[in-house]
């Protein structure tokens, strides 16, 4: 057995492969980096991705990928408050995930809207019989963030209470 600041590190690697594999668009990197549903028993490998159920088996979890990269133009994640605990063979990330995306092209060829957003996920892997470490649950869930444009005591022009919006960290960039 490695040693355990070997083995977070390594996991730390597992967690930077998962993101670039997504920001690429490479579901054959992505799919690598899963445990196969026999190796965790059960219904297998799961996802939580933000405001979706929760999606249970490795087919159902690499669809989901499949659908998010074939949908989106441009990702790009900026991971941050990186925490690693390991116990054997199973070890838990959590992170925030800072994220960038933008749409198609516009028709000048010029970039299109990016919309940043904030998710903090759990990350659990586990060590395959090769000795590599896979994950085997994604969970994402959105942070809520006051809305800049917000003021407080500022009537929301409904006649109503006060009420603060809440976002889910998504800024025009």
């Amino acid at each position: 057995m490695s040693s355990p600041e070997t083995d977070t590190e390594a996991v730390e690697a597992a967690n930077t492969a998962l993101y670039e594999a997504v920001e690429q668009g490479d579901i054959e990197a992505l799919s690598r980096l899963w445990l196969e549903d026999e190796e965790v028993g059960g219904s297998g490998v799961s996802v939580v991705h933000p405001g979706w159920p929760v999606l249970t088996g490795r087919g159902e979890v690499l669809r989901s990928y499949a659908l998010i990269m074939a949908n989106t133009d441009y990702i790009q994640f900026f991971l941050t408050d990186v925490e690693v605990s390991v116990q054997g063979d199973t070890a838990l990330l959590t992170c925030t995930e800072n994220i960038l995306s933008g749409g198609p092209a516009e028709a000048d060829g010029t970039a299109g809207p990016l919309v940043g957003g904030l998710v903090v996920a759990t990350n659990v892997f586990r060590r395959s019989a090769d000795g590599a470490w896979k994950v085997w649950s994604h969970h994402g869930s959105p942070v809520l963030v006051e809305r800049e444009d917000d003021e407080e005591g500022e009537d929301d022009g409904d006649g109503g209470e006060d009420e603060r919006d809440l976002g889910q960290g998504d800024i025009e960039l």
